[in-house]
């Protein structure tokens, strides 16, 4: 079995090397990561500048580019063995609710995905997580248990864990995605010079949060597995978008 691993913290984050060391007894792994933080990054790819990768002392191969950019290349071209599986993570943060959207490593995943492999992508719940090895330990069984079942070339996993103790933990549990209140105001602040700058506002708080959400079983202790899909089309106004085009005219 051969793991593709990538994150949007960089190469050099801790919840990255959690991630090799306990995925390794599991097969072979190569890792091609951002060459810095590109939290945020979404599923954006680099079209306007060529991406050079480079490869750290460790084998770590680091890229100036996205998450994105990274498994993109990874899988069609840098690798001369193409992977059976991608993982992304460890994040350093939730990816909860509406974080998905803008999340770099689910976005890694998600490429894995649309690339034809099995993916997953892990975060660990906490303002400063600190229990990296916990949540790599818990993902690997995870994968471990996947691997002897047949999975499908979409498959697309989000799971976030709570940074806490392993005895502190309370179970698994699979949970659709919540939803965020929209995000506190941005802050305006002047700069050295004086000059108006902006910095974005935090992610807002949760507001679908009950029972069978990603947030809900954060809350509790729990590791919230969600699996994922990115069919945006909304299919309940299909008849209303109907109905207002149709007496258009071109």
């Amino acid at each position: 079995m051969h793991f593709l691993l990538s994150n949007d913290d960089g190469y050099q984050a801790p919840g990255l090397e959690a991630l090799v060391r306990a995925i390794a007894p599991l097969g072979e792994i190569t890792v091609v990561a951002p060459d810095r933080d590109r939290s945020a990054a979404s599923n954006s790819l680099t079209l306007d500048t060529p991406l050079s990768v480079r490869t750290a002392p460790n084998g770590f191969h680091y890229v100036n580019g996205t998450p994105t950019d990274c498994v993109h290349l990874a899988i069609t071209g840098l690798l001369d063995r193409e992977p059976d599986m991608v993982i992304s993570g460890i994040n350093s943060g939730a990816n909860l609710g509406d974080d998905v959207l803008y999340s770099g490593t689910v976005a890694a995943a998600m490429e894995g995905r649309f690339l034809g492999r099995p993916a997953v992508a892990v975060s660990l719940v906490g303002k400063d997580p600190v229990h990296y090895d916990v949540a790599a330990t818990l993902v690997a069984r995870l994968i471990k248990s996947m691997l002897n079942q047949n999975l499908p070339s979409d498959l697309l996993l989000n799971i976030n864990v709570p940074d806490l103790d392993y005895n502190e933990l309370q179970k698994w549990e699979v949970t659709r995605l919540g939803k965020r209140h929209k995000s506190e105001a941005s802050v305006r602040m002047k700069d050295p010079k004086g000059r108006e700058v902006f910095w974005i506002g935090p992610a807002g708080p949760g507001n679908d949060v009950g029972p069978g959400t990603d947030f809900h079983a954060i809350r509790h202790g729990n590791i919230s597995v969600t699996p994922l899909q990115f069919d945006l089309t909304r299919y309940d106004i299909i008849e209303d978008a109907t109905a207002w085009v149709t007496p258009l005219t071109i």
